[in-house]
């Protein structure tokens, strides 16, 4: 489900490579040092014998697939928030070069914004010393700021009271029922995904209320949308 409206450890722009299927290892933190449910996802693999050259076809095989590498694969199980290193590596056995895909709505919500206007808000945030978590970024430009719980199904009453309502904004909110390619993950064959702002024990865990983020994020956005 979505909702649209109309220390940063590396600001410099990195260029854009495959991503490298991620092992269990990274799963494993996932679940064990940040606390959040992680999910195989599909990928794209080659198909030998094309004619014409090289390509890639989604690994779930479903010829017509409406989002090749970049969707929850069928019957794959949850790897549950506190999972061991062992439960990890034998989801992720039977899953071979799955990638890692993040549930939304469980530890956390999403605000996605474009990339740029992402960089801007978090040197605009720390210069306020707003409290912030977790921040990734996907190889096609998009940001996703990591918010409690319960921000989607809020957002719109949250922009109505603090008058950003009726503003064009780039910004688009993930609730229950989505799901986000996580890092080092590549992104429907696009890259890797890559964080702007790492996970940190005491926030990954607990990310900022949307309320704390949206009035910076906003105003990014609206100027952006102005130029």
């Amino acid at each position: 489900m979505g909702f649209t409206i109309g220390g940063i450890r590396d600001l410099r722009p990195r260029p854009r490579r495959r991503g490298r299927p991620p092992g269990h290892t990274v799963v494993a933190e996932y679940t064990g040092l940040h606390g959040w449910d992680v999910l195989p996802g599909a990928h794209l693999r080659p198909v030998t014998g094309h004619p014409g050259g090289p390509a890639r076809r989604c690994s779930c095989a479903a010829p017509d697939c409406p989002s090749p590498g970049a969707h929850p694969l069928d019957g794959a199980p949850v790897v549950p928030a506190g999972a061991t290193p062992c439960e990890a590596a034998a989801v992720w056995a039977a899953f071979p070069g799955a990638a890692v895909l993040l549930p939304v709505g469980r530890s956390f919500d999403v605000i996605e914004v474009g990339e740029a206007a992402a960089r801007h808000a978090l040197t605009r945030m720390e210069r306020m010393g707003l409290p912030l978590g977790p921040v990734m970024v996907t190889p096609g430009g998009r940001a996703h700021f990591l918010v409690a719980p319960g921000a989607c199904a809020g957002l719109p009453e949250l922009l109505y009271r603090t008058g950003w309502d009726g503003a064009r904004l780039d910004l688009r909110c993930l609730g229950p029922g989505s799901h986000i390619t996580a890092p080092p993950s590549d992104l429907a064959g696009l890259g890797p995904v890559r964080w702007l702002r790492r996970p940190e024990p005491a926030t990954a865990g607990r990310p900022p209320h949307v309320r704390l983020l949206l009035g910076a994020l906003a105003y990014v956005c609206h100027r952006a949308a102005a130029l």
